[in-house]
């Protein structure tokens, strides 16, 4: 488990490891320096999003196996980049956030009260 912290001021836990996700590839939504795209709210897709994500230019349902990455199905959880879940909360096109796995860091762009008006308990 990770030594940070997440947007409920308790300890970070596991986004998924099926498919495994974070930008470290470890399950949690962990950044650092090395995570330009700040892969830090822990998301459970919906076909809805996955649809809107790639109109925007950001295909999550293709498999790319060059990165080792399986392509996202509806209800699998995921660190998706703060910005563009803001982007999609903004269109109404928000996903699901499992906030006990969602890093304290994204409350430095959208606020808590936001993130919960698309909760999820990440069970199931």
């Amino acid at each position: 488990m990770s030594s940070a912290k997440n947007v409920l001021g308790t300890p970070l836990e596991p986004c998924s490891h099926d498919p495994l996700t974070g930008f470290y590839r470890n399950g949690c939504c962990d950044t650092g320096r090395e995570d330009l795209g700040l892969h830090i709210v822990c998301v459970r897709v919906t076909a809805e999003f996955l649809e809107f994500s790639k109109q925007v230019g950001n295909d999550l349902s293709t498999p790319v196996t060059a990165f080792d990455f399986p392509g996202l199905q509806p209800g699998d959880q995921w660190c998706l980049c703060v910005e563009r879940w803001k982007e999609a909360y903004e269109a109404g096109m928000a996903p699901r956030v499992v906030l006990r796995a969602t890093h304290m860091s994204t409350l430095e762009f959208v606020s808590l009260e936001e993130l919960q008006e698309y909760e999820d308990d990440g069970v199931g």
